[in-house]
């Protein structure tokens, strides 16, 4: 046993005192330029991309493998953080914290903590790799994952002991005289764990506790942190690691499976390898070097989720706390499906149908698991946080099943989505059971809406989130569209009629003088004064949701030619587009993102940073101006997606907005998730390649585009005319060429033919 004083002693007998500079953050981030020769899809990944955020929430530079649990990024509030808090050993869920914590250490014992804050610099992120130097330390740390496992060497560079410290948040570590493991407990009855292997045995274990160093082999409870001590002598050090959401003895074989020895630069190729198969599902030629590293980062983003969780054929479901058997299917969570229904979700189904096929089992099986079987909303490695509003799920079932994908069950996926819209409240942000607004929107129609300083007394109401009325009837409608076409496909012929007409819903909110969905109360009567920017207080959700009724009047994803007639027609229609497009912000910028803060991305009111905007600068080709569409669609992506740190408009949401950047820069868009169309817009290169799952190509040729050059002049499909501004699934499923004439003047006649 060795005494406090006796560490304390030892220690400083080689450490000097150490005295921390705090220095500015000097990355160096390529941005751009020419590529080298022979670049791969991965070399054109720029992970900075979007790390400084324009109000909320950054991108995160991940380091992970295709859909796959094991990811991390440097621990820091944003790029401009001017500190690491210690490095990462996994993220468990989309923009969260790392659970556990890694400091290497070299200096007074008194200065060790927990996580030790590091000044760094030199700093290079690859989606596979990452490496830093720990400037005032004087280490260099270089990592690269697998799946389920990684490898971490760090290089010493003073000639002093070194300390390893591994640190649970609300856990366990210990060291068993062969390798450390340990458990972090994060919410919800789900715990990860580790298992880690230094390629060089310690000469002693401390645990540190409240500054103190002492003497032991495991460290239990907050902050429990365990140090391995090596005395001077080898420079470097290396330890390879295993994770699971299993046990610490799945954690070991997760890493005995995947990596074998220490070979740090083998892992990086294995990585480098799997991420040019994953991108290389869609070559482009032409275009810019930044065109080409905004597509593929965007493309690399869609990669983040949802992960992978089994493991040896077995996976822990927060959904019921049980570890099941996979059967051979594996099993996906951590989806905000609010989010990546619109893009995300159709763009596997394109490139990667399996997988799709896997996600959606993986919801039923959620369902299944559940106190009720409900579809989920949100769900996470911890269980289905039941965020946002509506129930879009039911709408990647639909997507999938109308695009030919067989591979879940899609009575019980039926009954799942139809029990979720039915028996749960519409609430948002809501898990209960279904209640009095909801018994009042099965009567009426609609939500009803409170007017400004209207007392709550709905129970299931979300005090912060609120009713968001029209958003919620909007969704809504949407959903029922979506059962009602599943119905059909079932032959359940009094669901279909009875899903279609509540389909039709969002008509009740729809003001004949304004154009807009504007809120009712319980009596029928539109809420009054109201102003369609700034009613509906924090977010808009008294009324809508995160947007205002500028983005919401375009809500109406699956009945658009209705909306149209609503309107008063095509004319109608696209001058009220033009007005989103041209209305100022009524207020002062401070003043108009405190309100409103996740609707940056301004284009007049129109805002490019969350999803329910998505499609809309594809709605003019319903109304008879596709050119319009291909001139904001070009516009949109060279204002709020580039090749540099703020190139990202808002939250990016794991995939969710950037699966909009893939399929735009295309040159296609799927307007309505359910429909098996895609909508066409202006493509940014030359030359695209989607390689099919079935073996098959789709190519899109634009001749003569460039940066003006971004109008079709006209179109052929597979050889043959093409005079509509769509294109259906089918017809790029089964392989061939979309080829176009572009130009720098609208061609006014080319797709104007009678909508869909």
């Amino acid at each position: 046993m060795i005494a406090d004083k006796q560490i304390k002693n030892r220690v400083t007998r080689y450490f000097s005192v150490t005295t921390f500079i705090a220095l500015s953050l000097a990355l160096v981030v390529s941005c751009g330029g020419t590529k080298p020769t022979g670049s791969t899809p991965v070399d054109e990944v720029n992970p900075y991309m979007g790390n400084i955020s324009h109000l909320l929430v950054p991108t995160y530079p991940t380091v992970h493998l295709p859909n796959s649990f094991l990811r991390v990024y440097p621990e820091r509030g944003d790029f401009t953080g001017d500190r690491l808090r210690g490095l990462p050993l996994v993220v468990t869920s989309h923009r969260g914290s790392s659970a556990f914590n890694l400091s290497p250490f070299q200096g007074e014992v008194d200065d060790l903590k927990p996580v030790v804050s590091y000044s760094y610099d030199q700093e290079k992120i690859t989606p596979y790799s990452y490496s830093v130097y720990l400037d005032e330390q004087q280490i260099a740390v270089d990592f690269a994952p697998s799946h389920q496992s990684a490898l971490y060497q760090l290089d010493f560079e003073q000639d002093k002991p070194m300390y390893v410290a591994v640190n649970s948040r609300n856990g366990s570590v210990k060291w068993d005289g062969q390798a450390l493991s340990g458990y972090q407990h994060i919410g919800n009855g789900t715990t990860v764990y580790i298992y880690m292997e230094p390629e060089q045995r310690p000469e002693h274990t401390a645990v540190l506790k409240d500054g103190l160093l002492t003497e032991g082999a495991s460290a239990e409870g907050r902050d429990a942190c365990l140090v391995l001590l090596y005395a001077p002598g080898p420079k470097q050090l290396r330890l390879r690691y295993g994770i699971s959401f299993i046990d610490a003895e799945q954690a070991q074989r997760n890493l005995q499976r995947e990596i074998k020895g220490f070979d740090l630069a083998a892992l990086k190729e294995a990585g480098r390898s799997a991420w040019n198969e994953a991108l290389g599902k869609i070559e482009v030629s032409g275009g810019t070097a930044d065109d080409r590293s905004v597509f593929y980062t965007s493309l690399y983003r869609t990669f983040e989720r949802p992960v992978n969780i089994s493991e040896d054929g077995r996976y822990f479901s927060a959904f019921d706390k049980q570890v099941h058997k996979d059967n051979g299917i594996p099993f996906y969570t951590d989806d905000w499906i609010w989010d990546s229904y619109r893009a995300h979700h159709p763009l596997n189904v394109l490139i990667d149908a399996q997988k799709e096929e896997h996600i959606l089992h993986s919801f039923v099986t959620m369902a299944s698991q559940m106190e009720h079987f409900w579809l989920p909303t949100f769900p996470e490695i911890n269980g289905d946080s039941r965020r946002m509003n509506s129930n879009h799920g039911v709408a990647t079932l639909l997507d999938a099943h109308v695009k030919g994908l067989k591979g879940f069950d899609l009575e019980k996926a039926y009954e799942a989505a139809k029990l979720a819209i039915t028996e749960k409240t519409l609430a948002p942000w809501s898990g209960a059971p279904a209640g009095q607004l909801d018994e009042f929107f099965k009567e009426h129609g609609y939500i009803p809406a409170l007017r400004e300083g209207e007392a709550e007394t709905i129970p299931e109401v979300n005090g912060f989130e609120r009713r968001q009325p029209v958003a919620v009837t909007l969704g809504t409608a949407y959903d029922m569209w979506c059962l009602a076409q599943l119905a059909k496909a079932l032959g359940k012929e009094a669901d279909y009629e009875h899903f279609m007409e509540q389909s039709f819903n969002y008509r009740n909110l729809f003001h004949p003088e304004t154009h807009f969905f504007h809120p009712k109360d319980a009596n029928g009567d539109f809420i009054t004064p109201f102003d369609y920017v700034f009613s509906g207080g924090q977010g808009a959700r008294g009324y809508y949701g995160e947007n205002n009724a500028w983005i919401y009047r375009w809500d109406v994803q699956h009945n658009i030619p209705d909306l149209i007639k609503l309107m008063g027609g095509n004319e109608a229609f696209v001058k009220n587009l033009d007005d989103m497009f041209n209305q100022p912000l009524g207020k002062s910028k401070h003043d108009f993102y405190a309100q409103l803060p996740d609707h940056t991305g301004n284009v007049g009111q129109f805002s490019m940073a969350n999803e329910p905007s998505l499609h809309i600068p594809y709605l003019y080709n319903y109304a008879g101006q596709p050119w319009k569409t291909q001139k904001r669609i070009r516009m949109l992506l060279n204002q709020w997606f580039r090749n540099d740190l703020m190139g990202v408009p808002g939250d990016e949401d794991g995939g969710g907005m950037s699966s909009f950047v893939v399929f735009s820069k295309l040159g296609f868009y799927p307007v309505t998730p359910g429909s098996p169309t895609y909508s066409i817009g202006s493509p940014v290169f030359e030359r695209s390649r989607v390689n099919l799952p079935n073996g098959e190509v789709f190519e899109v040729i634009a001749h003569q585009v460039s940066d003006t050059n971004k109008y079709i002049q006209s179109a052929k499909l597979n050889g043959q005319p093409l005079l509509t501004p769509w294109i259906s699934h089918e017809a790029v499923s089964q392989g061939g060429t979309l080829e176009l004439e572009m130009g720098d003047k609208a061609n006014t006649s080319w797709g104007v033919a009678p909508t869909e």
